[in-house]
C-alpha cells in the first residue's frame, strides 16, 4: 500500500486545524441538508488542509457527556483527495448513507454531535503473529487486516468501547474484515496500523475537544478494575 506524497499526518495539525474540520463536518451535513448538493471548500480553509489527508467523520446521538450512541461513520482510510474535501464528502455520506442506518434527518442536527479523525499513512504489522501484539499502541493506532478482497478497519478509539486488549483488537479487526477471528494468527494476513487523532464537539452545537484516547483507556481500565 503506497503512501501519497505530503499527506497530512496527524500530528502536524494544530488544535485550531482540528477544530475546523469538526466544524466543518457539521457545516457540510448542514449544507446538504438545505441545498441537497455537497459545499465546496470554504474560501478560510487554512492552507494545510487544501493538502491530501484520510479522515473518517463520526456522527453520534447525544444523550450526555459519556452518553453517546454511533448514528454513522464512513470515512477515506487512503489519502486520496484533499483533507478539506474528504471530510466535506464523509461528514454526508456518515449522516445519509451509512447501510447500518436510516439515513438522518435534518431535525436531528440539534441531537447529534460531530467526530473527526485525521489518520496517518498505513504502516505494515510484522509477519510474525507473535510480534503483531507488541507492534501497536491501544490509544494511538487503529488497525487494518486485509487478505485477498476483504479488508476490515477499526479506528483508534474502538478498543475503548469494550475495553479490549490488543489481542482482542487484532481479532475484531479479523472480525471486521469478515474473516474469522484467528486470522491475526496467519502470516497471510496482511495488518497495517495508523496513527489517529480525534476532535469532536462536546455536546451538540458545542466546543470542540482533542480526545486523549491513551488517557481515557487508563481511566477506564483503571475504573474497571476498582468495580470488580
Amino acid at each position: 500500500m503506497s503512501k501519497p506524497e505530503n499527506q497530512v499526518r496527524p500530528e502536524e495539525l494544530t488544535f485550531d486545524e482540528g477544530s475546523y474540520l469538526v466544524r466543518l463536518a457539521r457545516r457540510s451535513v448542514e449544507y446538504y441538508f438545505s441545498t441537497g448538493r455537497l459545499m465546496k471548500p470554504p474560501s478560510d480553509t487554512p492552507p494545510k488542509l487544501l493538502r491530501h489527508g484520510a479522515a473518517f467523520v463520526t456522527i453520534t446521538t447525544f444523550y450526555g457527556y459519556e452518553v453517546r450512541e454511533l448514528r454513522g461513520c464512513i470515512g477515506h482510510v487512503f489519502a486520496v483527495k484533499p483533507l478539506v474535501r474528504s471530510v466535506i464528502e464523509v461528514a454526508v455520506e456518515a449522516a445519509v448513507s451509512d447501510p447500518r442506518f436510516p439515513p438522518m434527518k435534518r431535525d436531528e442536527l440539534e441531537k447529534v454531535t460531530f467526530e473527526v479523525t485525521v489518520l496517518g499513512p498505513l504502516e505494515p504489522l510484522p509477519r510474525n503473529p507473535e510480534q503483531r501484539l507488541s507492534s501497536f499502541t491501544i490509544g494511538r493506532h487503529g488497525l487494518v487486516a486485509k487478505r485477498g478482497l476483504l479488508q476490515g478497519l477499526l479506528l483508534p478509539d474502538v478498543p475503548l468501547e469494550y475495553l479490549w486488549d490488543e489481542e482482542t483488537f487484532l481479532a475484531e479487526t479479523c472480525v471486521k474484515a469478515g474473516m474469522p477471528p484467528t486470522c491475526w494468527l496467519d502470516e497471510e494476513t496482511e495488518f497495517y496500523r495508523f496513527s489517529g487523532r480525534v476532535w469532536r464537539e462536546k455536546e451538540p452545537l458545542g466546543d470542540i475537544e482533542e480526545r486523549d484516547l491513551s488517557k481515557e483507556y487508563a481511566m477506564l481500565l483503571e475504573k474497571y478494575s476498582a468495580s470488580r
